[in-house]
């Protein structure tokens, strides 16, 4: 009886918190609005833009049947954007969601296709963003295509049967437009490079092609004759595909994410793009799984985003790309970097004004209120103290005035760098295939923790890439805690132009110390490496290089393009050890090291060098 009682009391004390947690429950799944959406109409653009601004709360889902979505640029929003490393301006945006609490789409397997100029997705300050289940494809690439029936150097000419299933371009007054899309077209052929036809990678050999010929002549069999001398005449019988002017050629990403925390894609495939795959720019903990950036099935493209797959641009957090497959993009499986800011003016103890550099870097976000803020003088690369920002005042796209908390450093002086220190991501990459594409695998720019393992990469360019600069993209930083290992590497760096599997190379204006120590401790451990070159690790100016338990075979499936490299290049180097790992092939030429590396060099252990 009187443990009866006990428990009536305490029913009777818990049940108005029971009833007042169900309710909060209930006020919750209330408060989301869930939006379902089917293929009702040939342009689902004004279809899904009523659905976004009919929401009434900050948190959204929206639900799509499984099906076939078409989206057209005439009903999208207008904004004009800043997009890092794309082309600002006015953009046709298809999905935009700003200010939410909580964004989630889920897919069901459909398929978005779609039509012209258009920036399909762009969230904004959201606070957590899932997007599943879901295939992004356009109708008509914004890329041409042809096969390459034969060229002459002595006349400076090649002759090329265009694909016309597909695509879509025109020839006119002699000269090429494509992609001939609503009136759109590029002012040039542009980027243009050479491709497998059956593998569907870059020819080996290959070198990056910016094509304007002088005239375009229509011969017979429907042959298009370029009038051009080349540097390099592709292969008769490649596939040589061209993007456009380098103004043009980058319109928006497919995923645009910006001032957003908590991001989660899930099985989300890419098969083309009018830029990058997914773009984050100062966001924070974002997550890729199952995602995809590839050709689709039996198509008679090779070309699928027409830039990077992923790119992380001042973030923070952790960030983690896992079972992901990318494919045939025109730029890098992934770069992740900060952005170096120029001083231009010091305006008084605590002020100074900067500029963004790259002209794909302009209306950037480089600092806000409380952001830490490295200072790094000129000619040394380091960082050096850090202060507070108390103040931004956006002066315009390029030019940012920036007040601190405490005194600016006495030597501070104009061409001076600053980079955020705040903005600065963990990395994690695993389980990932990467290849067929133009560039590096993996660009890598952060002082946090970075893990790269359990990857299967093949590259045109270094598969693993290194490079703070301040020089031309103004991409910082130096990194400082690496391991790469467990991956598996396979017909690599085959461009012409000379590179490595794993490359670390800051490249600092003439106005910095070049010998400078800039990268710290990086472990490269435990990988299998099969390629047909000698360059394995080419490393300049790092303290702290683990080379170790690598296997290394030297295939014979390709020309080698630098039988001369040797398969460790050390320059400027310090506290560098090469142990343990085992080569079978044919070179002698193992480790190349100048005096400064050399004296804390250790190598021992290795195998068949």
């Amino acid at each position: 009886m009187i443990l009866r009682n006990q428990f009536l009391r305490l029913f009777a004390f818990c049940l108005p918190m029971v009833f007042a947690s169900l309710l909060a429950f209930v006020s919750e799944v209330q408060a989301r609005q869930v939006i379902e959406i089917k293929p009702v109409a040939d342009d689902m653009t004004p279809v899904v833009r009523g659905a976004i601004d009919g929401v009434s709360g900050r948190d959204v889902k929206l639900v799509f049947s499984k099906g076939t979505y078409r989206f057209r640029p005439d009903y999208a929003t207008d904004k004009y954007c800043t997009i890092t490393n794309h082309g600002n301006g006015l953009k046709k945006i298809a999905f935009l969601f700003e200010d939410f609490d909580s964004v989630e789409i889920e897919g069901n397997g459909a398929e978005f296709i779609f039509h012209g100029r258009m920036a399909p997705f762009q969230f904004e300050n959201c606070d957590k963003v899932t997007v599943k289940n879901l295939t992004l494809d356009w109708d008509i690439p914004f890329t041409f295509l042809g096969t390459v029936v034969e060229c002459n150097s002595d006349e400076g000419w090649r002759d090329i049967k265009p694909f016309t299933d597909g695509f879509s371009w025109r020839l006119h007054q002699h000269r090429l437009e494509f992609p001939n899309v609503d009136g759109f077209n590029y002012s040039e052929l542009g980027s243009t490079l050479a491709f497998e036809p059956v593998l569907k990678r870059v020819v080996h050999g290959a070198w990056d092609l910016h094509s304007q010929p002088r005239w375009v002549e229509q011969r017979d069999d429907g042959i298009l004759r370029f009038h051009e001398p080349l540097r390099q005449y592709p292969p008769v019988g490649s596939l040589l595909s061209s993007k456009g002017d380098r103004e043009h050629d980058r319109y928006a990403p497919a995923f645009q994410v910006k001032l957003c925390e908590n991001i989660r894609f899930e099985s989300v495939v890419i098969h083309h793009a009018l830029g990058m795959g997914f773009l984050f720019e100062r966001s924070e903990h974002a997550t890729l799984a199952n995602c995809g950036i590839y050709l689709r099935e039996g198509t008679n493209r090779v070309v699928s985003t027409t830039a990077d797959a992923t790119h992380f641009c001042n973030c923070r957090g952790d960030l983690l790309i896992e079972k992901c497959r990318f494919e045939n993009m025109l730029d890098d499986g992934t770069n992740v970097h900060g952005t170096y800011a120029e001083v231009d003016e010091v305006i008084d103890t605590h002020t100074v004004r900067v500029q963004l550099k790259h002209f794909e870097q302009m209306g950037f976000e480089f600092a806000g209120v409380g952001d830490a803020i490295w200072f790094i003088h000129c000619p040394s690369p380091a960082r050096a103290a850090a202060n507070e920002v108390i103040s931004v005042e956006v002066v315009n796209e390029r030019f940012v005035q920036l007040q601190f908390k405490s005194p600016l450093p006495a030597d501070l002086d104009v061409g001076d760098l600053l980079e955020n220190k705040t903005w600065n991501p963990s990395f994690t990459m695993r389980g990932c295939t990467i290849q067929n594409h133009r560039a590096r695998n993996v660009v890598l720019k952060t002082p946090q923790k970075i893990v790269i393992e359990d990857n299967d990469f093949s590259s045109m360019m270094s598969s693993i890439f290194f490079r703070g600069e301040s020089f031309f993209w103004f991409e910082s930083g130096s990194v400082e805690d690496v391991v790469i290992r467990n991956n598996r590497f396979k017909h690599c760096a085959y461009s012409g132009m000379e590179h490595a599997i794993l490359w670390i190379t800051p490249r600092l204006g003439k106005a910095f110390h070049q010998d400078e120590l800039y990268d710290r401790n990086i472990r490269f451990e435990n990988n299998a490496i099969e390629t047909f070159d000698n360059r394995i690790v080419w490393a300049d100016r790092v303290d702290g290089l683990v080379i170790a338990g690598n296997t290394i075979k030297q295939t014979t499936d390709a020309q080698p393009l630098h039988p001369d490299a040797h398969r460790f290049d050390l320059i400027n180097c310090r506290n560098v050890e090469i142990t343990n790992n085992q080569y079978e092939g044919t070179s002698t030429k193992s480790v190349q090291a100048d005096e400064a590396t050399r004296r804390t060099l250790r190598v021992e252990g290795n195998h068949g060098f």
